[in-house]
């Protein structure tokens, strides 16, 4: 027989619960699917919201044959066979779970038959896609969050499997078991459910059952139902306040609650970026030897790293320096997106360059430093234009008095 999940998988968009900004009467999904439009997609959240369901219920309503494929095992030869496939068919909707694992030469050889629409691609992660997913693919794709079920969207669920037919009807049952599980769950449909039918097993669902099935290692990871993105903000936010025993606690229940260590190691790296910075550029190295250390390891014993390098970026000196420079220097681009670069920093590859006048009178920094310092190097209209400012914390005293004297040198 079909695990309880399988079996009570919603059949339509009115049955989909917790997503009722995609479901719901102006949602964006359902009127794609009354248009019979479906455009290529990302689906991410929490595991349990309902994405495998949400692809297989679109492409059943717009008609079109439906594949499921996992990113993790598949490669550029699995989506030629799935282009053969669509090519035979008129065209499929290809599901593809853990979206984010595809490297950049499997994302490219999607992309062709994406803009023919030979195929519809609806992918799902737990992961922000934005990190993983080439900008070419990113454009081509639309972004679909999903969120984490509300304890009360859980209970309902469960009280559903305990009276539908194909669920486990006649089972006798505790409510407070029941609210007792949707706790537990933290959102996820998928696990309550499984949970159920494993305590339904032992004969009857009250709370004993429920925290025998549940099992002594089941963390939730937030009782209110926003399940992960919390616990990640707050340990986010404990590093970058210096706060070792918050980060270490965060860390420990993320972990315990069966957090994908790789997602954790580069969210400490980018910690090392964003909030410790220049103040001790050492950081950074460490965070990325965290992450190599787990994939090396694996757990437990690489989670130690992930725990080394969260107590070094805790107790580091921060600086977000290099990270406001960086917004500045965009908005500065954005807003000057044409600026002629001056003739003198110019390539001269050819005859012609060079009778433009380009790279003419450039003084180059080991012939002549003062020369080099004194000629311009912004564009007309950006003299004195200011990007980075160092702080005075841990080794980013060092830059702010370099850079002082630098830009005396410059006169700016």
């Amino acid at each position: 027989m079909e695990p309880l999940s399988e079996r009570l998988r919603p059949r339509s968009l009115d049955e989909v619960l917790g997503q009722p900004h995609l479901t719901g009467p102006k949602g964006l999904l359902r009127r794609m699917l009354e248009a019979k439009r479906l455009s290529s997609m990302v689906l991410f959240g929490p595991p349990g919201t309902g994405k495998t369901t949400l692809a297989q219920i679109l492409a059943e309503g717009v008609g079109k044959p439906f594949l499921r494929l996992s990113a993790v095992e598949a490669g550029v030869k699995e989506v030629r066979a799935v282009v053969e496939r669509a090519r035979k068919e008129g065209g499929l909707v290809l599901f593809l779970d853990e979206v984010h694992r595809f490297n950049k030469a499997q994302q490219d050889a999607l992309l062709p038959h994406l803009e023919s629409g030979l195929l519809t691609l609806v992918g799902a992660t737990a992961e922000n896609p934005a990190f993983e997913l080439t900008p070419a693919l990113r454009s081509r794709l639309r972004f679909f969050p999903l969120r984490p079920l509300s304890e009360e969207d859980l209970l309902a669920l469960l009280k559903k499997a305990l009276t539908d037919p194909r669920g486990l009807p006649e089972t006798p049952f505790e409510e407070e078991a029941l609210r007792l599980l949707a706790q537990a769950a933290g959102g996820d449909a998928r696990f309550a459910l499984n949970t159920l039918e494993l305590a339904a097993s032992l004969g009857r669902v009250d709370k004993g059952s429920v925290r025998e099935a549940l099992g002594a290692e089941r963390f939730a990871m937030d009782r209110g139902g926003d399940l992960f993105y919390d616990l990640v903000s707050a340990l986010h936010k404990s590093l970058r306040g210096s706060h070792v025993d918050a980060s270490l606690y965060y860390l420990a229940r993320l972990l315990k609650a069966g957090a994908d260590p790789l997602y954790l190691a580069r969210r400490l790296i980018r910690v090392a970026v964003e909030d410790v910075g220049l103040a001790d550029p050492l950081a950074l190295r460490l965070a990325v030897a965290a992450k190599e250390a787990y994939e090396a390891l694996g757990s437990p014993e690489g989670e130690l790293a992930l725990v080394e390098a969260t107590v070094y970026l805790a107790l580091a000196p921060k600086s977000n320096s290099v990270y406001v420079a960086w917004q500045k220097a965009e908005a500065a681009a954005k807003a000057h997106p044409e600026a002629p670069v001056p003739l003198h920093l110019r390539n001269a590859p050819t005859g012609l360059a060079k009778a433009l006048g380009h790279g003419r009178g450039y003084a180059y920094y080991h012939e002549d430093k003062e020369g080099s310092f004194a000629q311009d190097y912004l564009p007309e209209g950006l003299e004195g234009l200011r990007l980075f400012e160092a702080t005075g914390e841990g080794w980013e005293e060092r830059v702010r008095e370099r850079l002082r004297a630098l830009r005396e040198r410059f006169g700016s």
